[in-house]
């Protein structure tokens, strides 16, 4: 199939503010035959491209030795041993295990890979109790995050109970107490209600039907997350609405009356209860954060709360966890993570020594300290600290390595305002920048998330090959704070676009690549940033990588969570919000022209962005092609947005993308 399959025009749109919409693949919204006939149709038109590379076949066995190595997730230290997700080489999908010690053997407690026979069944999040008794798991099929949750003993290991249907929830929605658990649950996609939400108290034994409300009144920006503790009798109700401020409440365990604590206030508060104490990670009056504590037990507790950690020129990450008479903070320095331990009165004590610049997540511990640590030359390790210790000690690490010297830099460009943006640089040690380097950028730029470095396998035969990898820290992002995320959203959209420009411009003027051997990618929130970066800027790049994107900005809030990020974007239905999402959403901006090659990816069971996005763009790009390069679409079944896919699935794009990436950037 020399070109793509002709998509039907039909003569549809629709008003907006006193404008004519001309949407002539509207249909494509769909979920009828004609859309399931014309994506089979561009199925078949990508799979002919990229099974025909005959580089996908020699690339095969390095990528399939990559995936089929054991990969350990973080540790979950309980009183009675530690719980911890672990996925053999030969294994779909993790299972979640059980040791009473570190040095015991692990115990199978949950096997997701026994759930079904092509492996679209996952377990991707599991609580355990406070004393590690009982814990609690999320089973979802097709990657469509809509949960039934499990409940088994850790002992026996038997299943005690199940809570099916309970929806997109997750370890933020769910809370235990003694004798029962806190949770999130939400209206399911079949019926349009993934954004009705409810917080609901279970008690162990009893009918779910007889489970009772603890709150239900929640916007469509509003996402309620929970938090109880064992040695508390409150439970706290933070109401985040958005990416731009949360309310908090708090009630005695067992009650529906819900308290104030925090309500009206233009910040954020991430709470962590520990006892009677509150301790707050908030941005109110610190774009860059500071932490402070409430006593639930005062009089007045919102009258209570005193800083114990102030704002630095660092920004504190979200996360924090309180372990004996430790309080640990996690911060970003320049866009690398440090773990400082503070006493509980805010004096700091020490930093937990880590590696080297990377990212440190999942920590947590009973008497010591339990994190995960991996950079651009480091796959993710499970460590341990011992608070006072001079070091740390890897308690599991997978055996994938690089095999080639790697250099890791910071560079910093300006941007089109004059804003100094960095972006880590990963190449071999002994590449030239002679400008004709085959050059990957990715970039994400949204929500207040952080890209900080990480270790991606799929990436080294690239960078073995002379590769270079840019990931460049966007302003939208939070590396620097609530200040950097409020920089780049809503109205000020345009400018992460133009962050992502001058990456690309810089990467060429300091003769890292040429326009002709660059490409871009990213994903979500990511995949808008490329719609716009090949739309605004086609002249940069040779090659773009999409995946489950959104791209019509002007009706990304009427399916699925797309209101729910209104408060991130603007909402199309607001006159000036319009003005401005309208001058950069990417579907409306396809003109005929040259445009770079494009794959673009989404998938069916998507419960987030809606595949409508990949497909309109895609129609509407083939049609304007006026160059020679592909504009492809792929959609798979039986997955999702990214979570629980099997690795079989995880193999395939990943050769989907990088013989794509070859053909164009000339690679391997």
């Amino acid at each position: 199939m020399d070109s793509p399959p002709q998509t039907d025009r039909r003569e549809t749109g629709y008003t907006l503010h006193g404008d004519d919409i001309d949407d002539p693949y509207l249909w494509l919204e769909e979920s009828d035959d004609d859309v399931a006939a014309w994506t089979a149709a561009q199925n078949e038109y990508a799979d002919e491209y990229l099974h025909s590379l005959d580089v996908r076949e020699s690339l095969r066995p390095r990528f399939e030795e990559l995936a089929r190595t054991t990969t350990y997730m973080a540790v979950k230290p309980r009183p009675n041993g530690y719980f911890q997700r672990v996925r053999d080489a030969d294994a779909d999908h993790p299972v979640l295990t059980f040791r009473p010690d570190v040095a015991a053997d692990r115990r199978v407690l949950v096997d997701p890979n026994e759930m079904s026979d092509d492996g679209s069944v996952s377990v991707d999040w599991y609580v355990p109790n406070p004393d590690g008794t009982l814990v609690a798991y999320g089973v979802a099929e097709g990657g469509d995050e809509q949960y039934d949750v499990r409940i088994l003993e850790t002992e026996s290991g038997e299943r005690l109970e199940e809570l099916t249907g309970v929806g997109q929830t997750g370890p933020w929605g769910f809370s235990w107490t003694d004798d029962g658990f806190y949770y999130l649950t939400t209206g399911s996609i079949d019926d349009g209600g993934q954004l009705d939400k409810a917080v609901r108290f279970h008690e162990l034994g009893s009918d779910p039907a007889d489970d009772w409300t603890l709150a239900d009144d929640f916007s469509a920006q509003v996402w309620p997350v929970v938090e109880t503790d064992a040695d508390s009798d409150y439970v706290v109700l933070g109401e985040s609405d958005g990416w731009e401020r949360t309310d908090l409440y708090y009630a005695e365990l067992g009650s529906d009356e819900l308290h104030p604590l925090v309500v009206g206030e233009d910040a954020i508060f991430h709470p962590t209860l520990d006892g009677s104490d509150l301790y707050v990670n908030t941005s109110l009056d610190a774009s860059n954060y500071r932490v402070a504590r409430a006593s639930l037990d005062a009089s007045d507790p919102s009258e209570s709360f005193e800083t114990l950690v102030e704002a630095r020129d660092d920004a504190i990450a979200k996360e924090l966890d309180v372990i004996g008479d430790n309080l640990v903070v996690k911060y970003l320095r320049d866009a690398a993570h440090e773990l400082v331990v503070f006493d509980r009165d805010g004096t700091e004590v020490e930093t937990v020594p880590v590696p080297g610049r990377g990212s440190v997540a999942s920590f947590g511990g009973e008497d010591d300290l339990f994190f995960t640590y991996e950079s651009f030359t480091e796959p993710s390790t499970v460590r341990r600290f011992d608070f006072g210790a001079d070091g740390t000690s890897v308690v599991d690490s997978p055996d994938t390595e690089l095999e080639i010297d790697v250099t890791v830099t910071q560079e910093w460009f300006r941007s089109a305002d004059g804003t100094e943006v960095p972006a880590f640089v990963v190449r071999r040690s002994d590449l030239e920048r002679d400008g004709d380097n085959p050059t990957v950028l990715y970039g994400y730029g949204g929500f207040e998330i952080s890209l900080t470095p990480f270790f991606q396998r799929f990436f080294i035969p690239f960078l073995e090959s002379g590769g270079v990898l840019a990931v460049a820290n966007l302003r939208g992002g939070g590396e620097f704070g609530e200040s950097w995320h409020h920089a780049g959203r809503r109205e000020h959209k345009q400018r992460v676009f133009e962050d992502f420009f001058a990456a690309a411009e810089f990467l060429v003027e300091d003769g890292y690549t040429s326009p002709e051997r660059l490409a871009c990618f990213g994903g979500s929130n990511g995949g808008l940033l490329v719609g716009a970066a090949v739309t605004q800027r086609p002249d940069l790049f040779a090659a773009a990588i999409c995946k489950v994107p959104l791209l019509d900005m002007l009706r990304f809030h009427t399916s699925l969570l797309g209101e729910t990020w209104t408060t991130e974007y603007g909402s199309p239905e607001d006159p000036e919000a319009y003005e401005y999402i309208r001058e950069y959403s990417p579907y409306h901006n396809v003109e005929a022209r040259e445009y770079p090659a494009v794959l673009f990816s989404t998938a069916e069971g998507d419960a987030r962005v809606d595949p409508f996005h990949a497909r309109k763009m895609t129609a509407r790009m083939q049609a304007a092609q006026e160059g020679d390069d592909p504009i492809l679409l792929k959609t798979r079944s039986k997955t999702g947005h990214g979570t629980g896919k099997p690795i079989s699935t995880v193999v395939e794009e990943n050769l989907d993308g990088w013989v794509f990436l070859d053909d164009h950037l000339d690679v391997f």
